[in-house]
């Protein structure tokens, strides 16, 4: 059916509608997640394509047992709290997990009892939406720009950058070295190789890379993979190299809050300005809130 019989054949049937329901049924046409799968675009269908062939290769929890460190951490929690990255596994994927028993959204709080809690839930990576968030309303026109990404783990932001941006290159570094070999399985599938390139290196080696970067983007990089004095040091590392005036800073959570607590000489209001965000560029029933108001934009003074 071409787009004029469509047209009319729509037209038609809200005609048909009982004048009592049609309000009803407006509002669930404007409101409804039912028409996704007409409106994803190659993007969108791309990117969740590789989130499926990382699935396929990681455990549920997308921890490795290399990450001696952020296992540890995750366990020290207050409140139980489980692995689940944003990129893998969205909202539905994570009910219908929880339908098939494969995961729970709740601990017992007394064993063989009913009264439960919810889990605390933490992701190393962006979602979906996070990454169109950040690419289609944090970020400005990349075109000819050069970008780093710091802690790339799975490649996340690079994929994102690839289809959400223009950026002339993106730079992913990643210490882990079972994380680079999936990043670079996934550039070689997809043929990300133009635009794309992974070092398998410590940040702390990278001052000309983050020198000559436009935008900087650390998701949650330091906190859980680094004690407190290796992130104080690389903190300063990254307020002494990331010095190109004008250029962006994108972190999760603030600098103010990755710093808190830490022993550094960074003086945040001689390093950055923080740009204000529109938090309110999607319908609030379509995303996290929470999720994106941790994510902050700096200019580098």
């Amino acid at each position: 059916m071409e787009f004029r019989s469509a047209k009319r054949a729509i037209l038609q049937l809200l005609h048909n509608v009982a004048p009592a329901d049609c309000p009803a049924l407006l509002q669930w046409m404007r409101t409804t997640r039912d028409f996704d799968e007409f409106t994803q675009d190659n993007n969108d269908v791309m990117l969740k394509s590789i989130a499926e062939d990382l699935r396929n290769c990681l455990p549920l929890e997308t921890m490795l047992s290399s990450e001696h460190l952020a296992l540890q951490k995750i366990q020290q929690q207050p409140d139980p709290t489980v692995h689940v990255d944003a990129f893998l596994y969205d909202e539905d994927l994570i009910d219908s997990l929880c339908e098939e028993g494969k995961m729970s959204r709740n601990y017992c709080m007394v064993c063989g009892s009913h009264q439960t809690a919810p889990l605390g839930f933490i992701s190393h990576s962006f979602s979906l939406m996070e990454l169109k968030f950040i690419y289609h309303h944090v970020l400005p026109d990349l075109s000819g720009k050069v970008l780093v990404d710091v802690g790339s783990r799975l490649g996340t932001v690079l994929y994102g950058g690839y289809f959400y941006s223009s950026a002339m290159q993106l730079y992913g570094v990643e210490l882990n070295g079972d994380f680079c070999q999936l990043q670079e399985m996934i550039i070689k599938k997809y043929q990300f190789t133009d635009r794309i390139k992974v070092l398998h290196e410590d940040i702390c080696t990278q001052g000309l890379l983050l020198q000559n970067a436009d935008v900087v983007i650390m998701n949650n990089v330091f906190e859980y993979f680094l004690n407190e004095a290796e992130q104080a040091r690389a903190w300063e590392y990254i307020s002494h190299n990331v010095r190109k005036q004008g250029s962006l800073l994108v972190t999760v959570p603030s600098l103010k809050d990755s710093l808190s607590g830490l022993q550094t000489n960074i003086q945040l209001s001689s390093w950055v300005e923080e740009v204000p965000l529109n938090y309110d560029v999607y319908p609030q029933m379509y995303i996290d809130r929470e999720a994106l108001e941790q994510i902050h934009l700096y200019k580098i003074l």
